[in-house]
């Protein structure tokens, strides 16, 4: 298929393709709207060491160990009984994700609710028990220099999550335009083999019009009108 043949189709039927693309778009705007808001807070928390190479590898593999412990039961326990929230820690638990950066010594706590303002509560809540716990840890040790400290590095700020209205729209409209074109090619595909005019001829039979035979038909009226029948010489 040239260019031509290309724009000639998409002048006469692109219309199909963006009517499909407005209204898969529509619909996914639609259907966003109508999903409730779920938004998401996150807070960081800090974990240093007294500068030294040994005790700062030990901190690093204990990230994780740590990040297993904030991720238990017991402390979204915790964190129910602290906020008195009507959930169970198996329900809570779901809702909050813990990721250790070995490389700037950090865990991230993300928490998703309905609410933002719980959302945040909930997070702070969870970030306050690690620096809790580990002061608990330190005074624990005799020697001061061994003490593996946790500080929240700013208050937690929640954000939308999802639903992702714009991005859900464009989606949408890419996805129609692209059935919208699978669509109006498939038509003209259906209808290669139908000539209607001489310009029809001339690119299905590779041939040059130079006449064509009126044909007469009775139009409403009862009138007699002529079409041009085509016919390659």
């Amino acid at each position: 298929m040239s260019l031509r043949d290309t724009l000639r189709i998409l002048r006469q039927r692109g219309w199909i393709a963006l009517l499909i693309a407005i209204l898969t778009a529509a619909a996914a705007f639609g259907f966003s709207e109508m999903q409730t808001p779920v938004y998401k807070s996150t807070i960081t928390l800090s974990i240093s060491t007294r500068p030294d190479w040994g005790t700062s590898q030990a901190a690093k593999a204990l990230l994780r160990n740590y990040a297993a412990n904030m991720y238990s039961l017991p402390w979204a326990q915790q964190v129910i009984d602290r906020l008195q929230l009507d959930v169970t820690p198996e329900d809570l638990k779901s809702r909050v994700t813990i990721d250790p950066d070995e490389t700037r010594f950090t865990l991230q706590i993300d928490v998703k609710d309905y609410s933002p303002e719980l959302a945040n509560r909930i997070a702070e809540t969870w970030a306050q028990l690690t620096v809790e716990w580990r002061q608990q840890e330190n005074q624990r040790l005799l020697e001061k220099r061994d003490w593996v400290n946790a500080s929240i590095i700013e208050p937690p700020k929640a954000t939308l999550y999802s639903p992702q209205t714009k991005i859900n729209t464009l989606a949408g409209f890419i996805l129609g335009t692209l059935v919208g074109a699978l669509v109006v090619f498939g038509l003209e595909w259906i209808e290669s083999g139908v000539v209607r005019t001489p310009e029809d001829m001339e690119r299905f039979a590779g041939l040059t019009v130079l006449g064509a035979i009126p044909t007469v038909a009775v139009d409403g009226t009862g009138r007699a009108t002529q079409r041009a029948r085509t016919r390659p010489q």
